[in-house]
């Protein structure tokens, strides 16, 4: 095997690329992004970047010198428009081809546009690249009125970041709860009174119904015929996975491209990688898609690893982290249901642990500036082990002890 050409020169892509050569493979390595950066991290997009206590070089995790001396061939502004797969070749945009033994699909994803009347009106944002964040920052004056559309981690994480430059903020969101995809509504409800007590409108079970205004947005329209004032809208309502370029190729998809643990999709020598890839969890026994930079960094390392070595299945808790305002939230485990809550500390006073129960296991648990003690949450919900609700509730008792 000489050459290996890697689709997607985001973070996964970037972290793939990395791991070949740590791993010792030695061919050709080829990076094809369609975005003109050097692959980069994105939670600070709707943090840091996005506050201005960050500029753009440092969200890249390697300099232009790293590529070239790790003889890494970058292409970058250029798209990958179709797979080969009789050939092993991919066809670029800038019509050159290029030829691969084994190829890695970390295409990620594109943001879900918002498709009521009024979405294309100027004034409407969204985040998900560098280019995104630096037209959203300067709108982001202090006084100015903005209507952000979901209440997710993106949507409330550039919530934050507006409040504190001294933007008035509204949130509205489709469920009857913010962080409904990952939270309890408990657990949602403790979020939104941290947003509310810092001056934030938040809005549940409302969608919008259409925007208005001459060139730019200036109403936010809701279905229960509420009527925002706004001066600019931030809709943060998901990504559609950049599946596209393999179901062209025959290769098997769902929510996703389908991978095994291993990452290998039903092609031969194609594996796929970060946000796109549906890939088999071995802990949880079941094939999920993951939008979160510890599945974008140690998923790909994972696979770059089992595309030259001996495979090792790829088998992680999943874990998910949010900066908002002074709360550092973190979620383990991706439960379907749970049969009660069980409470440690005070999440309330943004220092707690909520843990999600199943039988006598933890499943899932969210942590209030509780992040040292990831590391054992992940463990419990890893070994499914049995533990008592009086334990995990007693501050006194270690987690470290009940993890084993």
């Amino acid at each position: 095997m000489d050459s290996i050409v890697i689709i997607g020169a985001g973070h996964a892509g970037g972290r793939a690329a990395e791991a070949l050569r740590a791993a010792g493979f030695a061919g050709r390595i080829a990076l094809i992004g369609a975005e003109s950066h050097l692959p980069y991290e994105r939670p600070p997009l709707s943090k840091e970047l996005l506050a201005g206590t960050m500029e753009v070089e440092k969200l890249t995790f390697n300099p232009d010198s790293f590529y070239a001396e790790k003889n890494i061939d970058l292409h970058l502004g250029i798209e990958a428009q179709e797979i080969e797969l009789n050939l092993k070749r991919v066809r670029l945009s800038d019509d050159t081809d290029l030829h691969f033994d084994k190829l890695l699909l970390a295409t990620g994803g594109r943001v879900r546009r918002l498709s009521c009347p009024g979405a294309g009106l100027s004034g409407v944002h969204y985040v998900r690249d560098i280019n995104d964040t630096l037209r959203l920052r300067p709108e982001l004056e202090d006084g100015r009125r903005v209507v952000v559309i979901g209440g997710g981690f993106i949507g409330l994480e550039v919530a934050a970041t507006a409040r504190k430059r001294g933007c008035h903020v509204t949130v509205v969101e489709l469920a009857d709860q913010v962080l409904a995809r990952v939270a309890d509504p408990s657990v949602g409800a403790l979020v939104a009174d941290m947003h509310r007590a810092n001056g934030v409108h938040i809005l549940t079970g409302v969608s919008v119904e259409r925007l208005e205004g001459d060139t730019e947005v200036a109403e936010v329209v809701c279905t229960d015929g509420e009527t925002i004032d706004t001066d600019l809208v931030v809709a943060g309502i998901g990504i559609l996975p950049n599946k596209e370029i393999a179901e062209k190729a025959g290769i098997v998809c769902a929510n996703g491209i389908t991978c095994d643990e291993f990452g290998q999709t039903s092609a031969a020598g194609v594996y796929a990688a970060g946000d796109v890839a549906f890939h088999y969890n071995p802990i949880l026994k079941r094939h999920l898609r993951l939008e979160s930079w510890a599945n974008a960094q140690n998923g790909a390392i994972a696979v770059a690893r089992n595309m030259v070595l001996d495979p090792v299945p790829y088998a992680e808790v999943p874990w998910f982290w949010s900066d908002q305002y002074d709360l550092n939230l973190q979620v383990a485990g991706a439960p379907e249901s749970w049969d009660r809550l069980v409470v440690r500390g005070d999440p309330a006073a943004k220092k707690g642990i909520v843990f999600y129960m199943a039988a006598d296991s933890v499943v899932g648990a969210t942590a209030f500036n509780q992040g040292r003690e990831m590391r054992f949450l992940k463990r419990l919900i890893e070994t499914g082990k049995a533990v008592a609700d009086g334990d995990l509730a007693d501050e006194g008792k270690k987690l470290r002890d009940l993890a084993g």
